[in-house]
């Protein structure tokens, strides 16, 4: 039975993480669960999964959460950043599922591979920050990093076998998001709830605004250039609207191999929980003749700069791609809040790492310094 520990429990892609080890229950154990918000659904999961461990912040206090669980409970209850990285790394762990959105899952994702825990990975933003310290110490430690993203779950499945020396190109597939087809005037006048209509998945509020603006697939192929040691001029974006051939890579010889599937994120999660297993599908089979025909187009680059800003932070390197993470997930944040338009959010990402001067070569220190920064040069620039 392989224990799990699920970071982010509450969230999307943490809740579909939970359906699948419900679903297996004499293969998986839930030994380690950690929130941000929610209380109720934690509680509730708490409940059900019966965890030695589990860690809070944000909108979940510890107190409310020991008085909601009784005394008879018995569950160490962990707080703040450090008690994120105490869970991720909790001695009885075999996997840990990274789930939490945004750079928060940086620490506790190193400090759980340094505890030689191998890791199924669907939080980018700390292989887009830190990339290089990342796989390095799953080198060093003997750790297994599988992706969850369902575009690199894809890629990672069709290199199986496959010598990395023989990538011609990486075609990462995309949507195209909510807005795909609004004009660039529409686009002027987006509402956060016309940005969250995303037609293919259901997904968390940042990762749903990251797809609307295509950010999101800028970050995933810096994200790919990690996982898959290739130059990023060897990633190429597909608008592929039906969401169901969910990336391809194309071989020296000329071959693509494709990875198709459902849109629904159980099947990925499911590969990387069980790798290098598997188990019986937790879907409906793919009916091909029923979905009749697939399209597939080139990504509108005027229209959405924000993949631009991505391939050009990710050709620079170093600590402007902290940059790029943490100034996008502020203006994301405010564009929620209705702070500023949905068309500023690439701009003002933009102007942040303009005032940016790259350290090429970062550690951890210059990493979080930098992110740090973004931040606070976000707000002051945007006065929010």
């Amino acid at each position: 039975m392989k224990k799990i520990i699920v970071l982010g429990s509450t969230g999307s892609v943490g809740c579909n993480m939970l359906r699948v080890i419900e679903a297996n229950p004499d293969e998986f154990k839930v030994v380690g669960l950690s929130a941000h918000h929610d209380i109720d659904l934690f509680h509730a999961q708490i409940k059900k999964f019966q965890p030695e461990v589990a860690a809070v912040g944000g909108r979940i206090g510890p107190e409310e959460l020991k008085d909601k669980l009784g005394s008879d409970y018995k569950i160490k209850i962990k707080t703040g950043l450090d008690g994120l990285a105490d869970t991720a790394a909790w001695p009885s762990g075999d996997l840990t599922a990274g789930a939490i959105a945004g750079a928060s899952g940086l620490r506790p994702v190193l400090k759980a591979i340094k505890s030689g825990k191998n890791i199924a990975l669907a939080n980018k933003e700390p292989l887009v920050m830190a990339g290089h310290i990342i796989m390095e110490q799953a080198r060093k430690n003997n750790v297994q990093i599988i992706p969850v993203d369902s575009e690199h779950s894809a890629i990672f499945q069709c290199l199986l076998g496959r010598d990395r020396k023989d990538i011609q190109r990486i075609l990462l597939t995309a949507s195209g998001g909510a807005l795909r087809n609004f004009s660039p005037q529409a686009l002027a006048q987006v509402t956060p709830e016309q940005a969250l209509n995303h037609p293919r998945w259901k997904m968390g509020q940042k990762i749903t605004i990251d797809s609307a603006t295509m950010i999101n697939k800028g970050l995933e192929v810096i994200e790919a250039t990690v996982l898959f040691g290739v130059d990023i001029d060897k990633v190429e974006i597909v608008i592929h609207p039906e969401a169901i051939v969910h990336s391809m890579v194309e071989f020296i010889d000329g071959s693509i191999m494709a990875q198709l599937g459902p849109t629904d994120m159980r099947g990925p999660i499911q590969y990387a929980l069980t790798y290098p297993g598997s188990l019986p599908a937790p879907l409906e089979p793919l009916d091909l003749t029923k979905i009749g025909r697939l399209n597939f187009e080139a990504p509108d680059m005027n229209k959405f700069p924000g993949i631009e800003l991505c391939y050009q932070a990710g050709r620079l390197g170093g600590t402007i791609l902290s940059v790029l993470n943490a100034a996008n997930e502020e203006a994301v944040e405010s564009f929620l809040r209705e702070k500023i338009k949905f068309t500023d959010i690439v701009g003002l990402v933009k102007e942040v790492m303009d005032q940016h001067t790259t350290i090429k070569d970062p550690g951890l220190d210059d990493i979080l310094a930098a992110d740090k920064w973004a931040r606070e040069e976000f707000r002051e620039m945007s006065n929010y």
